[in-house]
């Protein structure tokens, strides 16, 4: 998310790397589809959301990274799903950030120029084990700067609920990467996704937290996908959040962003503060 970066790869190569991909995964599903009992693909469970949201950058993040990769205040539309099934289960989310301005925004310098930023991520189990084979994709897109990078992550996932409610799913694999500046192998990403619902005074809450550690990452990407310096080889990503849910239809949050080494700005902690109203569909 708000990564600038000056990068270059040709947009028909990815294009078209990317459609024979999905054609693939549309093969194999239509194939399954018609061999599988039809409760193969009835999701045992499933959400859909979407929310406006406005990330608040610290005012020491704006002031580290004024020079390399600039941070700017910035609103984003995002749309937010997954579902779950007997043999595996799927998370996605697509942004649209600053949605009214246009691809080069000239009174911020294209500090707020028009993005997208998306992720789709998978757990295919393993049997009856709480091991699965882990799959993610991140994709974000400067349009103003014509600059892209999409991160392909496969390895293992585990999957764990506590008594007490807690669900934690961590994950280690190895990454490639795909962009303008670098296109290779990437070295590695650990992390996971955790979640716990508890209520209070009546209401119902939610604490969730997403973190990204990647490392032993390629010197040619540390050089040539961030801007002003080399970057270190261990990068941090991630969220912390506080959910409200006052009703089926409506969720309220604040969250808490955290990133290092990332988002195109090299050897700089980069934190904010997320504000998120969310219309739930499903």
């Amino acid at each position: 998310m708000t990564a600038r970066t000056f990068l270059r790869t040709p947009f028909r190569t990815l294009t078209r790397s990317s459609s024979l991909v999905t054609l693939g995964a549309g093969v194999l599903m239509t194939t399954a589809a018609t061999t599988a009992n039809a409760d193969t693909f009835q999701p045992i469970w499933s959400f859909g959301n979407i929310s406006l949201n406005y990330l608040d950058w610290s005012s020491g993040t704006e002031a580290r990274t004024a020079s390399n990769a600039a941070k700017s205040d910035f609103t984003f539309v995002e749309i937010e799903g997954g579902a779950g099934f007997s043999w595996g289960e799927f998370y996605g989310f697509f942004d649209f950030e600053n949605p009214t301005n246009n691809q080069f925004n000239e009174s911020s310098g294209g500090k707020d120029n028009f993005r997208t930023a998306g992720k789709v991520t998978s757990h295919i189990y393993l049997g009856d084990s709480p091991l699965s084979i882990y799959a993610h994709v991140y994709d974000f897109r400067d349009y103003g700067f014509n600059a892209r990078e999409q991160d392909q992550i496969l390895g293992l996932g585990y999957r764990t609920t506590f008594d007490n409610g807690l669900w934690f799913k961590p994950f280690i694999g190895a990454a490639r990467v795909q962009s303008d500046g670098y296109t290779g192998m990437n070295g590695y990403m650990a992390g996971w996704v955790a979640g716990y619902d508890f209520s209070a005074i009546n209401q119902n809450f939610s604490v969730t937290n997403w973190h990204e550690q990647t490392f032993g990452r390629d010197d040619d990407y540390l050089e040539q996908n961030f801007v002003g310096d080399k970057a270190g080889s261990v990068g941090t990503n991630g969220a912390l959040s506080f959910w409200w849910h006052p009703s089926d239809l409506i969720t309220t949050g604040i969250q808490y962003r955290y990133s290092e080494n990332k988002l195109g700005t090299p050897n700089d902690y980069q934190n904010a503060m997320i504000y998120s109203v969310k219309l739930n569909l499903l």
